[in-house]
């Protein structure tokens, strides 16, 4: 996948696992990112020439309108690859939590990047490109992560059934990161403890991704078990986007 460079986009780009990523393929693409923020906010953050625009996946439809008028504004009628990043969630316990909230995990991480697949369909169709769904490990469930756990599962499964559905037009694959040191979990009202010493780093996890994207494969789970040459193998580190 290299030789030329590529349209890219990346939601959820503005911290953790999307900027590094961003980060990571600056230079050789061209990105257009999206995040919460406006761009006034993050513009420092951002890397050198890349596109920038607000999309706010806790109002899915606005969210994908944005990232719509952003693929329009650039005119890009071609995108290689989409990354569906962006997540948020909530620690506690379950029966506890207040159904905003509920329904901003599931905005965020199921209705938003539902609709937004649609949106990016044309433009990905035309690339022969890859739709890459960021899910998680959590998805099998974790203890306090009861309703980020279960969106995380149904984007998994959605992924799957986008997969048949778009099979010999556009590749979709579900990517399932393990814990990541990143703010998230602080953000989440979650304290993990000395656990947090076996969680990847942003940079290490953006490359495993990279390598995850480049393969094709799904599912994949990236966690600190690949982080050893013999796991990464098969993920074919050389390969680049």
């Amino acid at each position: 996948m290299t030789g030329r460079r590529r349209a890219i986009l990346i939601t959820g780009a503005t911290d953790g696992i999307g900027l590094a990523l961003a980060r990571r393929l600056a230079g050789r693409h061209d990105l257009l990112l999206t995040g919460r923020r406006p761009h006034e906010a993050v513009a420092a953050l951002l890397p050198a020439g890349a596109l920038y625009g607000q999309a706010d996946q806790a109002d899915p439809l606005t969210a994908a309108d944005g990232i719509a008028a952003l693929l329009g504004g650039a005119r890009v009628t071609r995108l290689d690859n989409a990354v569906l990043n962006a997540g948020a969630g909530f620690a506690g316990d379950p029966f506890a939590e207040l159904p905003e909230r509920l329904r901003t995990v599931f905005d965020v991480n199921l209705a938003a990047p539902m609709l937004i697949a649609r949106r990016l369909l044309p433009a990905l169709e035309a690339a022969s490109g890859t739709l890459t769904l960021v899910g998680s490990t959590a998805r099998r469930g974790a203890p306090g992560f009861a309703s980020y756990a279960a969106a995380k599962a149904g984007l998994h499964g959605f992924a799957r059934a986008l997969g048949e559905e778009w099979r010999g037009r556009v590749v979709v694959q579900i990517v399932n990161p393990g814990p990541v040191a990143t703010a998230m979990h602080r953000k989440a009202g979650h304290e993990p403890g000395p656990a947090q010493r076996l969680f990847v780093s942003p940079e290490r996890m953006a490359a495993m991704l990279e390598a995850a994207i480049a393969s094709s494969r799904s599912p994949v789970t990236l966690s600190f078990l690949q982080t050893t040459r013999a796991t990464l193998s098969p993920l074919r580190r050389e390969a680049q986007l």
